[in-house]
């Protein structure tokens, strides 16, 4: 096992690294190599950079707030489709299951059309994603049922396209000049405006979430068990289900509030990271981390390279992700056969 993680980590650190560099280099303003680590290390060092003053400011002022964002929202993605997909012992689940990108993204366009401010959009489509949740889980705690796991899954559904419904909704009210260009615009996921003011009410959220994450990750590997199994071993997964659902809906919520709908990161990427280091949780959470932050951080730049217009983000990953999708129920049909 040591063997096949070392490798993988390697691999997954190379892709994070690849991202980073190209998405700081590649632009309208073309950034080198050698200016790019100039105006890093002078800025970590406290010294004087030799690059010139616009190069400084779209390094540190535009791409940088960005690039951190788009570094942590993918990881924060993979964490969670990992958890998620362990959890529910399902490959085909992904973090918005328990319909948290569609809480977000109702109380989101509710913020747009009430204008209210970006932090007052962010609020609102952070605890849309946690209200979802917790009615999902009230609705499935009141069911009985021989499987559970099968009842928030199927209650996720239905909350989801409810939310769905109401999204639709405020789109159809909505000023269709100045506010419905904008929730479709956001709804489809986007890195565009993000500012260093973004990054703390992003990144505090998703590093409690994954934290929590990191420290259950012993227990995730029994709570991918079969029920009466992991409880033979001790394991007491109504709480701990309660536990894991709970950060991974809040890495999975913050990620939505900040950067929009963004799919199938949390789908793809932990697939590829058990490729590279197998299914082991204190190994795997990780290399999804590595390899989401990597992702993402290609896609955004590719996003804003590809066309005179920026590109929306859910459009580049479902364009990857629905032959990925496509690939793996085939390899799930011969498995089955």
């Amino acid at each position: 096992m040591t063997q096949r993680l070392l490798p993988g980590l390697l691999i997954a650190t190379a892709v994070l690294a690849a991202g980073l560099i190209v998405a700081f280099a590649i632009g309208r303003y073309p950034v080198g190599l050698g200016e790019l680590l100039d105006v890093l290390w002078s800025r970590a060092t406290g010294q004087q950079p030799s690059a010139s003053e616009a190069t400084q400011n779209v390094v540190l002022l535009v791409r940088g707030p960005r690039v951190i964002a788009a570094a942590l929202v993918g990881a924060a993605l993979a964490v969670a489709g990992a958890a998620f997909q362990g959890l529910f012992r399902n490959p085909l689940v992904s973090p918005d299951i328990l319909g948290a990108s569609s809480g977000a993204a109702l109380g989101a366009v509710l913020g747009i059309y009430f204008s209210l401010g970006i932090i007052g959009i962010e609020i609102l489509a952070f605890g849309g994603g946690l209200i979802a949740v917790a009615a999902v889980y009230g609705i499935g705690a009141t069911l009985q049922s021989r499987d559970p796991i099968l009842i928030l899954v199927l209650t996720g559904v239905v909350i989801g396209s409810l939310l769905g419904a109401g999204v639709g909704l405020v789109k159809y009210l909505a000023d269709p000049y100045n506010q419905l260009p904008a929730m479709t615009f956001w709804l489809l996921g986007s890195l565009a405006a993000t500012d260093a003011a973004d990054l703390i009410p992003l990144a505090g959220p998703i590093a409690l979430g994954t934290i929590v994450l990191v420290a259950l990750r012993w227990r995730m590997n029994v709570m991918s068990l079969p029920e009466e199994e992991a409880r033979a071993l001790g394991v007491p997964t109504g709480p701990m289900r309660i536990a894991i659902v709970a950060a991974a809906t809040l890495v999975t919520s913050a990620s939505v509030a900040a950067a929009g709908v963004i799919g199938w990161v949390g789908l793809v990427v932990p697939h590829l990271a058990r490729a590279l280091v197998g299914p082991d949780f204190p190994k795997l959470l990780p290399t999804c981390a590595l390899l989401g932050g990597g992702f993402l951080l290609l896609i955004d730049t590719l996003a804003r390279t590809i066309a005179p217009i920026e590109v929306p983000l859910g459009i580049l990953t479902a364009v990857i992700g629905t032959p990925f999708f496509i690939w793996l129920l085939a390899g799930m049909q011969r498995n089955w056969s």
